[in-house]
């Protein structure tokens, strides 16, 4: 799932390249894909691109008239600019910006689940969408102190993966976090000492801050469909710590696995499964 770093990036790109731009017509072939119908989406026609920006891990692109459209990604969804229109042959493309230029903004997703989203919203509606009204303060670039924000009796990777607790987060970036603050995703985050709050906050702030910065060096339009994501932890269960050597273990849940390090993280305990998370502190 895109999250933080990676729509940081694509609203840079693409905000850029859309300014100024006027939109010739838009539609949604995707049937699940647009949640609004009042205005029909063909209301962008004629109408300038102002940019885009984020609100966590929603994507916002500005129209003049006070029109914008939020989208989320979801777990497989895209958000792309392309020189030529998408053929009779595309099946991936949920939403069609089509550019007086002669580009084409193109909201995509692969596989066959289709919940990625948009919605055509009055600009000033967007804070008080359903959405996005109960989102979280942002990870990056300043995030409010975790000493607060974290002290609730949940798991550290649930909470930082929470968008009402901090907003941006996902499964990806928790592991990476959790590990450059040295702490076990399984430690409460009413555990935390105030010292390790402010070092995570640090870590939050550096890693996001880092990863988006090789984004500015790695990657151009067309945003491509994988991203050079600089994980060093996440998915890689088995292979060497980067910081001390020892192999990296995994907690499997059904749909997604949870990386951390025994040494660095959990103080040389290998947790073998989900069961037996409360070991783990």
């Amino acid at each position: 799932m895109p999250e933080l770093p990676e729509v940081e990036i694509t609203v840079r790109r693409i905000g850029a390249a859309l300014a100024g731009v006027p939109v010739e017509s838009a539609l949604a072939p995707g049937l699940n894909a647009l949640k609004t119908h009042d205005p029909p989406i063909s209301t962008l026609a004629g109408r300038t691109t102002l940019g885009a920006r984020r609100r966590g891990k929603h994507l916002i692109v500005d129209f003049e008239g006070d029109l914008s459209l939020l989208m989320h990604l979801m777990s497989a969804g895209r958000l792309q600019l392309f020189d030529k229109r998408a053929g009779p042959k595309d099946r991936t493309s949920r939403l069609l910006v089509r550019l007086a230029d002669g580009r084409e903004l193109r909201l995509r997703e692969f596989g066959t689940r289709q919940r990625a989203w948009a919605k055509l919203l009055q600009t000033d509606a967007i804070e008080d969408d359903d959405a996005t009204a109960s989102l979280g303060p942002e990870a990056w670039p300043d995030p409010p102190p975790f000493a607060e924000l974290l002290a609730a009796p949940r798991p550290l990777h649930s909470l930082l993966r929470d968008q009402h607790v901090i907003t941006g987060i996902g499964r990806s970036w928790a592991d990476e976090l959790l590990h450059g603050a040295r702490l076990s995703p399984f430690k409460r985050g009413d555990d935390l000492s105030p010292e390790e709050a402010e070092a995570l906050r640090t870590v939050t702030r550096d890693v996001l801050g880092a990863a988006i910065d090789h984004y500015e060096r790695t990657v151009d339009l067309p945003i491509p469909d994988k991203l050079p994501m600089p994980l060093t932890v996440h998915r890689r269960e088995g292979d060497p710590c980067p910081r001390c050597g020892t192999k990296l273990e995994g907690v499997f849940f059904e749909d997604y696995v949870i990386a951390y390090c025994p040494a660095c993280q959990t103080e040389g305990r290998i947790l073998k499964d989900r069961r037996l998370s409360r070991l783990l502190k």
